[in-house]
């Protein structure tokens, strides 16, 4: 049986999300096509009827977690309020405890740094995207000039999650939340005060 044009995209689209999901839970590594195609409710043979290989799901799959992650953004309150709300909602304890569902940089970082040049010029493509947007938070007169803080700020960000998860004791995990909150709510007042 032959399917529509919308079928097949609309099936692509259910395994690249269904990919995103599972690689950010076990790693890319950790997620055989097997175990992807079963997420999306599919069987082995169709995988390659929408991907060349899985590098190329990798690729397509963090692309699509930035981009989603960057539309997020849209859902904040404008100004320094919804910067506020990023950082606070990014360094919780709830995205830390599922990482299934949250940022690709924080669950995937290391993997993506050993992966296929085309994840990594995804996974570049996807992060600058989401720093022009970010800078464009922090400074909407001029974006740019906000560049190299809200790129260092997101590296922030994910290394407090990436340590945070890391560690045995859960208490010393939720203290570096709230220390990583505090620094990165620091580093915004004394951009703000520099500029102002």
């Amino acid at each position: 049986m032959r399917y529509g044009k919308e079928h097949k995209q609309a099936t692509r689209q259910r395994i690249i999300e269904a990919a995103g999901r599972r690689f950010k839970a076990d790693g890319i590594d950790g997620s055989g096509i097997a175990t992807l195609m079963t997420d999306a409710g599919l069987t082995n043979g169709a995988f390659y009827a929408h991907f060349q290989s899985k590098d190329d799901l990798v690729a397509t799959a963090v692309a699509h977690e930035l981009h989603a992650q960057r539309e997020s953004l849209d859902e904040l309150p404008p100004g320094p309020a919804g910067v506020e709300r990023l950082v606070r909602e990014y360094l919780s304890v709830q995205h830390r405890d599922d990482p299934e569902h949250g940022c690709p940089s924080a669950a995937l970082l290391d993997e993506i740094g050993r992966s296929a040049d085309a994840t990594k010029q995804a996974y570049t493509d996807g992060v600058l995207a989401f720093i022009g947007d970010f800078a464009a938070r922090l400074a909407p007169q001029d974006p740019q000039s906000a560049h190299a803080k809200a790129l260092s700020i997101y590296a922030a960000m994910i290394g407090t999650m990436q340590m945070s998860r890391a560690m045995a004791d859960r208490a010393l995990a939720d203290e570096i939340l709230e220390q990583g909150i505090r620094n990165v709510l620091t580093l915004l007042r004394a951009e703000g005060e520099a500029s102002g």
